[in-house]
């Protein structure tokens, strides 16, 4: 999928892009405000202290730097792979887009993706894709509806045209992301309290596939637009 395996900022034309599959969303749970509160502020500790961990920040004997920097958020290997195991676990501290003044790209990954989206109080998450989600539901079963929405993707070349499909993860809310390989997603919080718990289940796969030198989120990313377009482009949600 890369044109060069270790690139962190590999852009692809959106012009010519198609997804190769959907997202596949579920709603998981909503809980008191207090209680979601909590349970973020518990897992973007984790991140926090990371962040400021020496050892963390620096590459351990197999070589892995487990705190990382992404577009979205800072990011923290929970779970390393290992040889009879290919599959790693990573916790994402967002941004608020709103504070930072842009948003992430649109962007695919070198290999699928299993997310579980929390939010706090005060907070949303906009997801979005240039195809439209499958969001799951089971009667009886599942607590909550999506609100979901369609605009223009912002900052694209001149002439070309694409729809974003957009959905909202509600404030104190729990909702799973099944994201194949090389389908488009943009993820990006407004306020405070958002954190995502990710199970990348080919890691070791797929940077044996794109022959990479290491684990580096930025590298089993393509991007889908050049720079990171402007806060308003993403934090404008349906109320």
């Amino acid at each position: 999928m890369k044109r060069e395996a270790n690139a962190e900022n590999e852009v692809h034309d959106v012009a010519e892009f198609t997804d190769a599959a959907r997202n596949v969303v579920t709603p998981v749970l909503q809980l008191p405000e207090d209680i979601a509160l909590a349970v973020v502020n518990a897992f973007t500790k984790v991140v926090r202290d990371a962040k400021r961990s020496e050892s963390a920040t620096t590459r351990n004997k197999d070589g892995i730097t487990r705190f990382q920097t992404f577009e979205e958020g800072d990011v923290y290997m929970l779970e390393a792979p290992f040889d009879d195991f290919f599959a790693d676990r990573y916790l994402m501290d967002f941004y608020n887009v709103e504070e930072r003044g842009v948003c992430s790209r649109m962007h695919m990954h070198t290999g699928l993706r299993f997310v579980r989206m929390m939010t706090g109080p005060d907070t949303r998450i906009r997801v979005s894709s240039l195809s439209p989600f499958e969001i799951t539901g089971v009667t009886g079963v599942t607590p909550f509806s999506l609100r979901s929405f369609e605009d223009a993707l912002p900052d694209t070349p001149p002439g070309v045209e694409r729809t974003r499909y957009n959905l909202v993860v509600p404030p104190c809310s729990f909702v799973d992301m099944q994201i194949p390989r090389g389908v488009s997603h943009q993820f990006n919080a407004v306020g405070e309290h958002a954190v995502i718990d990710s199970v990348h289940p080919e890691e070791s796969v797929e940077t044996f596939r794109e022959k990479m030198s290491g684990f580096k989120m930025m590298a089993q990313t393509v991007f889908l637009a050049d720079e990171l377009p402007a806060s308003d482009t993403c934090a404008d949600l349906p109320t």
